[in-house]
């Protein structure tokens, strides 16, 4: 292999890439015969000298540290004592030395592996075992700051977008509510771009069919499981009949546990243990009955006449979880819904919100408070009442989940 002359350094060029060569910078090496002397007058006529590679045959041998070298060579004595002696008296005769194609974040680790000196004084960088370029853990320090800067800007573009197509694949369901009750108020508000909460409404001949969903997490995994569990709902709704909530959440069951693999003894799976808590429901336009089944969702019921809320719990056992039976059944409530009939259903997210001054979950009560305040208004009113009340309650305090629920009269 031919040696690299001086011209192969006047080649090398800076290029802000991801690896080592991207920080590096090319500075005349030395060679081991060079004096102290000498070294010394390449310090005073370039005062942003860090470091002085030594270089013997194109191979790197050592690196000069310029504090550690003006501090040796200060004073008229030591000048003259050491001055015609090699450069190689104080140089550092284990520098680290790092190929071009090192990755960055690899680079990071192995600069602090080999201690402050590095840090102070940088690497050597190599190309195919000859000597390159001096790297700056200065400038290695901005890299890996703007790699990351633009990684995270990738990321968050990302999730961006993918809250755009998580609301795109509810908007036909936001649509048939609309169109199915004309006094209703759907509030769907992820607490970070994209969320764990999901709904799906669907219109048939005699009825429609409604759901409001809590997914395993929140962010990009809840967002994950909302695509999971909604596309299996549609086929479980297919499956059975939408008039029976309760099979429809049995089947949906089943099929999470399939998909998952959350079939069989804890001990034989995995680290997956994810499903859903949710409020399934039939309305029924001739009876004016509503089906609920739900899992561990209550449905609160207000009638014209009265002044109490029903609260219809649902059972305590959430849909797909490891430690739910495959073969379980969830329990189906039948309420009548005379014209005016109230109703409201949430996701957790709303009554465990913590706030107000002792810092305590937002609670049913007050969800049962700022309805009955607005009991007379459109949903949308008394949804708006909902939030202003939580808003009020949470205050400074960050918001802990997804936030979802349903205002209507069927």
């Amino acid at each position: 292999m031919d040696l690299p002359t001086v011209d192969y350094f006047k080649r090398q060029t800076v290029h802000r890439l991801p690896y080592a060569g991207g920080i590096s910078t090319e500075i005349a090496p030395v060679s081991p015969e060079t004096t102290n002397i000498a070294v010394l007058n390449r310090f005073a006529r370039d005062r942003d000298l860090v470091s002085l590679p030594v270089v013997s045959l194109g191979v790197p041998v050592g690196l000069i540290h310029r504090n550690t070298f003006m501090s040796e060579m200060s004073t008229p004595e030591a000048q003259e004592m050491y001055g015609p002696q090699s450069c190689t008296t104080f140089m550092d005769r284990e520098p680290l030395i790092v190929d071009e194609k090192l990755n960055l974040e690899v680079l990071s680790f192995r600069v602090v592996d080999h201690g402050d000196k590095t840090l102070a004084a940088g690497f050597i960088v190599t190309r195919d075992g000859f000597y390159s370029g001096v790297g700056s853990c200065l400038r290695l320090m901005r890299m890996i700051a703007d790699l990351q800067a633009e990684k995270n800007r990738q990321i968050r573009h990302s999730i961006e977008y993918a809250g755009v197509i998580q609301q795109a694949l509810m908007r036909a369901a936001r649509e048939t509510l609309a169109k199915t009750s004309n006094d209703s108020e759907l509030v769907w508000e992820p607490r970070d771009v994209v969320g764990g909460d999901f709904y799906h409404f669907a219109r048939f001949q005699d009825g429609w069919f409604g759901a409001v969903a809590d997914c395993t997490g929140h962010g990009v995994p809840g967002a994950f499981m909302t695509l999971i569990t909604s596309s299996l709902l549609v086929q479980a709704i297919e499956h059975c009949s939408p008039q029976d909530p309760a099979a429809v959440l049995s089947e949906l069951n089943r099929a999470i546990k399939r998909l998952l693999g959350q079939t069989g003894p804890r001990e034989d799976l995995g680290q997956s243990d994810d499903g859903l808590d949710g409020a399934f429901f039939w309305f029924d336009d001739t009876k004016r009955t509503l089906t609920y089944a739900a899992a561990k969702t209550p449905l609160f019921v207000l009638n014209q006449d009265s002044d109490d809320f029903m609260v219809i719990d649902g059972d305590r056992m959430g849909v797909g979880y490891v430690d739910t039976p495959m073969d379980y059944q969830w329990h189906t409530q039948v309420i009548d819904a005379p014209p005016g009939t109230l109703m409201f259903v949430t996701t957790d997210g709303l009554v465990d919100q913590i706030g107000g001054p002792k810092q305590t979950a937002f609670g049913k009560r007050r969800i049962r408070e700022s309805i009955l305040a607005q009991r007379n208004e459109r949903a949308d009113v008394i949804g708006m009442s909902v939030i202003n009340a939580y808003s009020l309650w949470q205050a400074d305090q960050p918001r802990r989940d997804d936030l979802t629920f349903l205002c209507f009269r069927p």
